[in-house]
């Protein structure tokens, strides 16, 4: 199998407008994978609110305030 990629539009009835036409055989079945960008949402973070975050966990993990991962999972395997 050979797979093409191409951009395409959905219009109001569900059907696909491909940008470009497709140079391969005509008049053959094709298989169809639709891959659909995720809207944003809404409580994602600036990139100074990450830095600062990382900047926090940096701070933690130098000065020692951290868990061991086998205690973070106390709980959660009988669970």
């Amino acid at each position: 199998m050979k797979a093409l990629k191409v951009m395409a539009t959905i219009n109001e009835e569900g059907q696909l407008t491909l940008d470009q036409s497709l140079t391969t055989d005509k008049n053959s079945r094709v298989e169809v994978i639709v891959l659909i960008p995720e809207e944003e949402t809404s409580d994602d973070q600036s990139q100074a609110e990450v830095l600062t975050d990382f900047r926090q966990a940096w701070h933690q993990a130098m000065t020692g305030q951290t868990i061991p991962v086998a205690q973070l999972w106390e709980g959660l395997e009988n669970g």
